[in-house]
């Protein structure tokens, strides 16, 4: 069963989007949250797998109350569900470790893809914000790529393959089994790719290894 909190300032959109999560037979929402703030304490209360959060919200905006989320509990899994998509939104929301990024005017199964992804340890953004990010990362690829092989260069081989299969969208358990290893090896190995790149998150090594060419392109990765 994956737990998620909800934090919506509209007790109309909570109230929908717990319809849609409590038909799920996997999903069971633990928590809801007005505010920000409210949505930090129920959290700390309640310690879900996954926290759903509205950006525009009094006390505490849902941006602000993910980054204190992701400080006090690293293992839990934030996604922003906004009606902005407004690129500055969005920056902020990878910036601070937000594991998914989905539009409410989006098809509910999307969200509820992006719940057991992101639950799953991986991460989600919906169509729309994805091609704003490959639009934002098109300007300057040059240099930034340059910039995301050298960092690159201080990965093993065997770290590249985890973050290139990473990067394509795969799941810890998902990368376990088609590298033949314990689901316990691949985290090890994200954690030591996610230091050694200074990426916060997943999402941000999915970028430099897209920057990077490992995927999406027909640059090769460099050799050890």
């Amino acid at each position: 069963m994956i737990r998620v909190l909800l934090a919506d300032d509209e007790a109309m959109i909570r109230a929908g989007v717990a319809a849609i999560l409590g038909a799920d037979k996997d999903i069971e929402v633990v928590a809801e949250a007005a505010d920000g703030r409210e949505a930090v304490a129920q959290a700390l209360a309640t310690r879900p797998d996954v926290v759903l959060l509205d950006i525009r919200m009094p006390v505490l905006d849902g941006l602000a109350a993910g980054a204190e989320i992701r400080r006090v509990l690293p293992d839990v899994g934030v996604i922003i569900l906004t009606t902005f998509g407004e690129d500055a939104y969005i920056e902020r929301a990878l910036g601070f470790g937000a594991s998914g990024f989905l539009l409410k005017a989006g098809d509910p199964r999307e969200l509820l893809a992006g719940i057991r992804a992101v639950a799953d340890g991986a991460a989600f953004l919906s169509p729309k914000v994805a091609s704003r990010v490959i639009a934002r990362l098109s300007g300057g690829a040059l240099a930034r790529g340059a910039a995301a092989r050298d960092r690159i260069a201080a990965l093993t081989t065997r770290e590249r393959e985890v973050l290139t299969l990473l990067a394509t969208g795969l799941s810890n358990a998902d990368i376990a089994q088609r590298m033949f290893v314990v689901e316990g090896t691949v985290k090890a190995h994200v954690s030591t790719i996610l230091t050694r790149l200074g990426a916060r998150n997943r999402v941000q090594a999915a970028i430099t290894a897209y920057e990077a060419g490992l995927v999406g392109g027909d640059a090769a990765a460099p050799s050890d």
